[in-house]
């Protein structure tokens, strides 16, 4: 406004440059508050009044013009603030309830549980959003400590709901079965009552771990394991054979075996979802895990996966396109 009423003192009365002081409302109302947007709208009439004064057009066909058009912009900058500040109150409600959601599907994890350090991260790929798809649990039970990573199929509330389900069981069936095959066959019933027939599953990895017995795992169709060993080795542990995900065992075919792995003092195993492992740079290829395991020698695990969070997003140099979950496991030095 300042800049306009500038540009016609400086032009004289004959460009006619009045109707530009209502830029001011205009932008007020993109980003303050109706009351700071009606007070510009003010003092812009103002502005235009004492130039009609200065350029001798005061009582013109021009001047009621630009008294006109400040006047409308005025109130469309009003109205435009009033429903910007309605929408951004809904948006915080909505992402109070989400965080409500999260605490209760994606509860925080211990950071101690037995012998173990446990450290979690989780990004979703929707944005403002708080949960996908992705899931993890820790539960300390008299068979050891028992993990669950998992990414369900599909986006959107499905997902989170199906993500909700398979959760709700294991929490269930890590305190009351004896081993984890039986885990793994009560999440399977679980997702057999909820999809009833459908097409949906989830990937998972089920991880049981006891000190001095290493790491029972068993592998639902889930990315491996990377375990990195205590002197900076870099492996991950496959199964003996590959099995369909969870909601898909019940075509007739055999569930996983389970199978162990050393853990020894020292060592850390990181669990993930694909958003991590199928993340790309911008020449197509994807994110090599397998050569970033020095990043989680950082003493701090919860540090060690932030700083592994970094190197991911800086080597997409974009928005993630899927959910990544990241759980990190350590055995604690006696």
């Amino acid at each position: 406004m300042g800049i306009v009423a500038l540009v016609d003192v400086t032009a004289g009365s004959s460009v006619g440059f009045l109707a530009l002081v209502s830029l001011g409302p205009a932008f007020a109302g993109l980003v303050g508050g109706w009351r700071r947007t009606a007070l510009i709208g003010v003092l812009s009439l103002g502005f235009c009044f004492g130039l009609g004064i200065y350029d001798g057009v005061l009582g013109e066909r021009r001047w009621y013009s630009a008294m006109a058009s400040v006047a409308g912009v005025t109130g469309a900058g009003v109205a435009a603030a009033v429903m910007r500040q309605r929408r951004e109150a809904e948006l915080a409600s909505m992402r109070s309830i989400a965080e409500v959601a999260q605490r209760v599907l994606l509860r925080p994890v211990p950071r101690t549980a037995g012998h173990l350090r446990v450290a979690v991260s989780y990004t979703s790929a929707v944005a403002e959003a708080r949960i996908g798809g992705d899931l993890y649990e820790v539960v300390t039970s008299p068979g050891g400590v028992r993990v669950i990573v998992g990414d369900v199929q599909g986006k959107g509330l499905e997902a989170v709901e199906t993500a909700a389900v398979v959760l709700g069981a294991f929490r269930e069936a890590a305190h009351e079965e004896g081993d984890l095959a039986g885990v793994g066959e009560r999440l399977e019933r679980a997702l057999e009552r909820e999809l009833q027939g459908g097409e949906k599953f989830v990937t998972a990895v089920l991880a049981e771990l006891q000190p001095g017995k290493g790491v029972t795992l068993l592998n639902y169709g889930h990315p491996a394991p990377m375990v990195v060993r205590s002197e900076g080795t870099v492996s991950f542990v496959e199964p003996p054979k590959r099995a369909l995900p969870l909601g898909l065992g019940l075509h007739g075919t055999s569930g996983p075996e389970p199978f162990t792995a050393d853990f020894a003092p020292g060592d850390q195993m990181f669990l993930y979802t694909d958003g991590v492992t199928e993340t790309r740079d911008r020449g197509g290829r994807f994110y090599p895990l397998g050569e970033r395991g020095h990043l989680l020698r950082t003493q701090d695990p919860e540090a060690a996966l932030a700083e592994l969070r970094a190197d991911l997003e800086q080597y997409a140099q974009a928005p993630p396109h899927d959910d990544a979950a990241m759980l990190l496991i350590r055995h604690r030095r006696e």
